[in-house]
Protein backbone atom coordinates (compact mmCIF):
# COMPACT_ATOMS: atom_id res chain seq x y z
CA UNK A 1 0.00 0.00 0.00
CA UNK A 2 1.14 3.38 -1.09
CA UNK A 3 0.60 6.07 1.57
CA UNK A 4 0.19 9.57 0.94
CA UNK A 5 -0.20 12.58 3.25
CA UNK A 6 -2.70 15.01 1.40
CA UNK A 7 -2.60 18.63 3.16
CA UNK A 8 -5.01 21.44 2.40
CA UNK A 9 -3.28 25.16 2.24
CA UNK A 10 -6.42 26.28 3.64
CA UNK A 11 -7.56 27.19 6.62
CA UNK A 12 -11.41 28.73 5.37
CA UNK A 13 -14.06 25.96 5.91
CA UNK A 14 -15.36 25.81 2.69
CA UNK A 15 -12.07 25.76 0.60
CA UNK A 16 -12.01 24.64 -2.75
CA UNK A 17 -8.50 23.09 -1.83
CA UNK A 18 -9.66 20.68 0.68
CA UNK A 19 -12.54 20.32 -1.39
CA UNK A 20 -10.52 18.70 -4.07
CA UNK A 21 -8.15 17.12 -1.39
CA UNK A 22 -11.42 15.31 -0.25
CA UNK A 23 -12.24 14.39 -3.77
CA UNK A 24 -8.46 12.82 -4.21
CA UNK A 25 -8.67 11.12 -0.94
CA UNK A 26 -11.94 9.48 -2.99
CA UNK A 27 -10.33 9.03 -6.36
CA UNK A 28 -6.77 6.82 -5.04
CA UNK A 29 -6.65 3.66 -6.60
CA UNK A 30 -6.76 0.78 -4.35
CA UNK A 31 -3.21 0.23 -3.89
CA UNK A 32 -2.92 3.63 -2.64
CA UNK A 33 -4.38 5.79 0.31
CA UNK A 34 -4.36 9.24 1.14
CA UNK A 35 -4.55 10.72 4.38
CA UNK A 36 -5.79 14.39 4.30
CA UNK A 37 -4.65 17.27 6.88
CA UNK A 38 -5.11 20.59 7.19
CA UNK A 39 -3.00 23.49 9.19
CA UNK A 40 -5.45 24.61 11.62
CA UNK A 41 -3.38 24.93 14.82
CA UNK A 42 -0.19 25.43 13.37
CA UNK A 43 1.48 28.79 15.03
CA UNK A 44 3.24 31.20 12.99
CA UNK A 45 7.02 30.64 12.84
CA UNK A 46 8.87 32.13 15.71
CA UNK A 47 12.65 31.61 16.02
CA UNK A 48 12.11 32.75 20.46
CA UNK A 49 9.54 30.52 20.07
CA UNK A 50 11.36 27.61 19.09
CA UNK A 51 14.65 28.38 21.21
CA UNK A 52 12.83 28.76 24.64
CA UNK A 53 9.51 26.25 23.89
CA UNK A 54 11.06 23.71 21.16
CA UNK A 55 9.08 22.41 18.51
CA UNK A 56 4.86 23.05 18.86
CA UNK A 57 3.30 20.06 19.26
CA UNK A 58 0.71 20.69 16.05
CA UNK A 59 4.29 20.60 14.11
CA UNK A 60 5.64 17.26 15.84
CA UNK A 61 2.27 15.77 14.92
CA UNK A 62 2.01 16.85 11.86
CA UNK A 63 5.81 15.71 10.68
CA UNK A 64 5.17 12.13 12.62
CA UNK A 65 2.34 11.90 10.15
CA UNK A 66 4.60 13.05 7.19
CA UNK A 67 7.29 10.18 7.82
CA UNK A 68 4.52 7.65 8.86
CA UNK A 69 3.38 8.02 4.79
CA UNK A 70 5.23 7.52 1.47
CA UNK A 71 4.49 10.86 -0.56
CA UNK A 72 3.11 14.36 0.04
CA UNK A 73 0.63 15.83 -1.95
CA UNK A 74 0.50 19.53 -1.36
CA UNK A 75 -3.22 21.01 -2.49
CA UNK A 76 -2.13 25.23 -2.63
CA UNK A 77 -4.46 28.04 -3.27
CA UNK A 78 -2.79 30.87 -5.03
CA UNK A 79 -3.10 34.33 -3.22
CA UNK A 80 -2.00 37.17 -4.92
CA UNK A 81 -0.04 35.39 -7.30
CA UNK A 82 1.88 33.23 -4.90
CA UNK A 83 1.86 31.06 -2.13
CA UNK A 84 -0.49 31.65 0.48
CA UNK A 85 1.42 32.65 3.95
CA UNK A 86 -0.37 29.89 6.12
CA UNK A 87 1.23 27.23 3.96
CA UNK A 88 4.71 28.65 3.57
CA UNK A 89 4.52 29.36 7.68
CA UNK A 90 3.81 25.38 7.75
CA UNK A 91 6.74 24.11 6.04
CA UNK A 92 8.69 26.68 7.27
CA UNK A 93 7.66 25.15 10.62
CA UNK A 94 8.47 21.51 9.51
CA UNK A 95 11.72 22.27 7.87
CA UNK A 96 13.12 22.97 11.69
CA UNK A 97 14.77 20.24 13.25
CA UNK A 98 12.99 19.01 15.69
CA UNK A 99 15.10 16.47 18.45
CA UNK A 100 14.13 12.61 17.84
CA UNK A 101 12.77 13.44 14.34
CA UNK A 102 14.90 13.07 11.16
CA UNK A 103 14.53 15.53 8.60
CA UNK A 104 10.67 15.11 7.06
CA UNK A 105 11.43 16.46 3.15
CA UNK A 106 15.06 15.09 2.43
CA UNK A 107 14.16 13.03 -0.96
CA UNK A 108 10.71 12.88 -0.09
CA UNK A 109 7.97 12.60 -3.05
CA UNK A 110 6.02 15.71 -3.58
CA UNK A 111 3.59 16.22 -5.54
CA UNK A 112 1.59 19.95 -5.84
CA UNK A 113 -2.07 20.97 -7.06
CA UNK A 114 -4.67 23.57 -6.31
CA UNK A 115 -7.79 25.54 -7.31
CA UNK A 116 -8.89 28.80 -7.85
CA UNK A 117 -11.72 30.75 -8.34
CA UNK A 118 -9.19 32.41 -10.87
CA UNK A 119 -8.84 31.97 -14.53
CA UNK A 120 -5.51 30.66 -14.10
CA UNK A 121 -5.77 28.05 -11.70
CA UNK A 122 -2.49 28.24 -9.18
CA UNK A 123 -0.46 28.38 -12.07
CA UNK A 124 1.61 30.92 -10.17
CA UNK A 125 1.49 29.53 -6.70
CA UNK A 126 2.67 25.90 -8.00
CA UNK A 127 5.82 27.76 -9.56
CA UNK A 128 6.66 29.36 -6.65
CA UNK A 129 6.36 26.03 -4.91
CA UNK A 130 9.05 24.31 -7.07
CA UNK A 131 12.40 26.81 -5.85
CA UNK A 132 10.55 25.95 -2.26
CA UNK A 133 10.43 22.22 -2.75
CA UNK A 134 13.83 22.61 -4.58
CA UNK A 135 15.69 23.97 -1.64
CA UNK A 136 14.45 21.58 1.18
CA UNK A 137 15.62 18.70 -1.10
CA UNK A 138 12.36 17.03 -1.56
CA UNK A 139 11.97 14.29 -5.03
CA UNK A 140 9.47 16.30 -6.88
CA UNK A 141 6.78 14.31 -9.15
CA UNK A 142 6.85 16.12 -12.33
CA UNK A 143 4.54 13.57 -14.14
CA UNK A 144 1.74 15.62 -14.53
CA UNK A 145 -0.07 19.00 -13.69
CA UNK A 146 -3.32 19.67 -12.08
CA UNK A 147 -4.74 23.40 -11.50
CA UNK A 148 -8.20 24.20 -11.35
CA UNK A 149 -9.35 26.88 -12.31
CA UNK A 150 -13.11 28.43 -12.00
CA UNK A 151 -13.34 26.44 -9.36
CA UNK A 152 -16.66 27.52 -8.39
CA UNK A 153 -18.04 25.80 -11.24
CA UNK A 154 -16.28 22.82 -10.44
CA UNK A 155 -17.33 22.23 -7.23
CA UNK A 156 -21.23 21.76 -5.57
CA UNK A 157 -22.90 24.05 -3.46
CA UNK A 158 -22.12 20.79 -0.66
CA UNK A 159 -18.18 20.97 -1.86
CA UNK A 160 -18.45 17.80 -4.15
CA UNK A 161 -16.06 17.56 -7.45
CA UNK A 162 -18.68 17.91 -9.91
CA UNK A 163 -17.05 18.42 -13.32
CA UNK A 164 -16.40 15.02 -14.79
CA UNK A 165 -13.45 16.42 -16.50
CA UNK A 166 -11.43 17.52 -13.54
CA UNK A 167 -12.97 14.41 -11.99
CA UNK A 168 -11.20 12.25 -14.58
CA UNK A 169 -7.57 14.39 -14.50
CA UNK A 170 -7.38 14.32 -10.74
CA UNK A 171 -8.50 10.37 -10.84
CA UNK A 172 -5.51 10.43 -13.13
CA UNK A 173 -2.81 12.51 -11.31
CA UNK A 174 -3.19 11.05 -7.70
CA UNK A 175 -3.12 7.56 -9.61
CA UNK A 176 0.17 8.46 -11.61
CA UNK A 177 1.40 10.15 -8.51
CA UNK A 178 1.10 6.95 -6.17
CA UNK A 179 2.50 4.63 -8.80
CA UNK A 180 5.88 6.19 -8.88
CA UNK A 181 6.02 6.38 -5.59
CA UNK A 182 5.54 2.50 -5.54
CA UNK A 183 7.80 1.76 -8.52
CA UNK A 184 10.41 4.02 -6.55
CA UNK A 185 9.92 1.87 -3.41
CA UNK A 186 10.23 -1.26 -5.09
CA UNK A 187 13.21 -0.30 -7.49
Amino acid sequence: MTKILGISGSLRAQSYNTALLRAAVSLASDGAQIEPVTLHGIPLYDGDVEQSEGTPAAVRALKEKILANDGLLLVTPEYNNGVPGVFKNAIDWLSRPTPGLPDVFRDRPVAVIGASPGNFGTIMSQTHWLQVLRTLGTRQWHGGRLMVSRAGSVFGADGALQDDKVKAQLGEFVQGFAASIAAAKTA
